[in-house]
């Protein structure tokens, strides 16, 4: 007899119970090896998770919408279709060791990580179509032939919008080519800077005298702050003159070009002269990373909390960071980060600005030694040296940093030259 266990994987190193968002197969269906058979949420993104076994979906033992331990089985898989009736009595047992048959072979569940052909545009992986399970229901509600689109997800996977755009314009387009490698600096097009997002809405309205469960982002968020509880910090606030950052990005954002690529560009260049302010902490000692990664917090619609990563930030031009950061904003919001997209930070910016508020203090990040809050910039009255009053746009920094390896000095000496970065040398962040 094989019987396979198919188990809930982890998809992130925080990552400790996923959510079953949907099951691709349904039971009694034949599963093909490195096929996707059920898409999981998990703290960070919903991901396709694939078997390393063929055979048929005997049973689901987590449904979609409950919640399993990393580890624990959520599915069998049987080798022949005369194995399903087994593998489901082996279920309504209590599963395989409360079976009298041999014990089943633990199947390894994979997530749909992109290979070579999917990196270079395709919509398919090895032979096989790449698309999500919302596109392929939706493609057979309206007819669409799923080999004849070109994907416009991450790596060229056939997302919903992609089968509904041709559904509405009535014809179906031919094959297209398979692209060439895009540079994996610019993976969209430039586009105009987004007017500031409206505040998240919970998924769940709320009702007065209920109790509305935590979603799995929340639960992340949740043991993240707990964590970071343990770790001394300290914070130090500075106010920046903004007038020379604002008329650079008045002349440049008709390119695409935006504010939170500008001060990310900003922070990352900074960096290059504090790699202790780019450092973390562990129990052997100061890790120095080799990159300069900026995480950028962005609020989920449903109340979570992810931080899309601009990687390599002090070395990418402002033009390609921008594209990226829009890319990564846009799929964030609809969980299609890949891990290293979200958990490769060195240093974290979270910035309230654009929600008008004048200052706040962040909570440093596991894993990281500072994060900085960015207030709104706002007109100010300043006294000038020559003893006269002027109007200046001026906003309020905050960083926090863990004080087990950086001192008020060291954080004290980078905010300074930020602000001399901002207030006379911003042009060079377009070089």
């Amino acid at each position: 007899m094989s019987i396979h266990e198919v188990f809930m994987p982890a998809l992130s190193s925080t990552m400790t119970e996923g959510k079953i968002v949907s099951w691709v197969k349904s039971p009694g269906d034949k599963v093909e090896k490195g096929e996707t058979v059920v898409v999981v949420e998990s703290d960070k993104a919903d991901m396709d998770v694939e078997t390393f076994y063929e055979g048929f979906l005997a049973h689901i033992i987590v449904q979609a919408g409950e919640t399993a331990s990393v580890g624990s089985a959520i599915a069998f898989i049987a080798e022949t279709e005369a194995e399903i009736e087994t593998a489901k009595s082996l279920a309504n047992s209590g599963g395989a060791a409360a079976s009298p048959s041999p014990e089943p072979v633990p199947v390894a569940a994979s997530v749909g990580i992109p290979t070579l052909a999917s990196q270079n545009g395709s919509n398919h992986r090895e032979g096989r179509l790449v698309a999500s399970p919302r596109a392929r229901k939706l493609a057979k509600e309206l007819k669409v032939d799923l080999t004849a689109l070109q994907g416009s997800g991450p790596y060229g996977r056939i997302v919903a919008e992609d089968v509904e755009a041709i559904a509405n314009k009535g014809k179906q387009p031919a094959p297209a080519p398979i692209a060439a490698p895009p540079t994996p600096i610019t993976p969209v097009a430039p586009s105009a800077l987004p007017t500031p997002p409206a505040a998240p809405t919970p998924a769940v309205a709320a009702v007065p005298g209920s109790i509305v469960p935590l979603t799995t982002f929340q639960n992340a968020v949740v043991r993240n702050m707990v964590a970071s509880l343990s770790v001394p910090v300290f914070r130090v606030g500075y106010t920046i003159t903004t007038d020379e950052l604002d008329k650079l990005y008045k002349q440049i954002k008709s390119k695409g070009v935006t504010m939170t690529a500008l001060l990310a560009k900003a922070v990352a260049v900074t960096l290059q002269k504090h790699p202790l302010l780019n450092a973390s902490y562990s129990d052997q000692g100061i890790v120095y990373h080799s990159d300069i990664n900026i995480s950028v917090a962005v609020a989920m619609d449903d109340g979570g909390l992810i931080t899309p990563v601009l990687q390599n930030a002090d070395a990418v031009d402002i033009y390609s960071l921008s594209r990226t950061w829009k890319s990564l904003v846009e799929r964030a919001r609809t969980k299609q980060l890949q891990p290293q997209e979200y958990n490769s930070g060195t240093f974290t910016l979270s910035n309230l600005g654009m929600f008008g508020v004048d200052k706040f203090d962040a909570i440093l990040p596991p894993g990281q030694g500072s994060i900085l809050a960015i207030g709104a910039s706002r007109p100010q009255v300043v006294a000038t040296p020559d003893g006269l009053f002027a109007v200046r746009q001026q906003m309020q920094v905050n960083i926090t940093s863990d004080h087990r390896i950086i001192y008020g000095a060291h954080a004290a000496a980078f905010l300074q030259d930020l602000a001399k970065l901002i207030e006379t040398n911003a042009h060079s962040l377009t070089l």
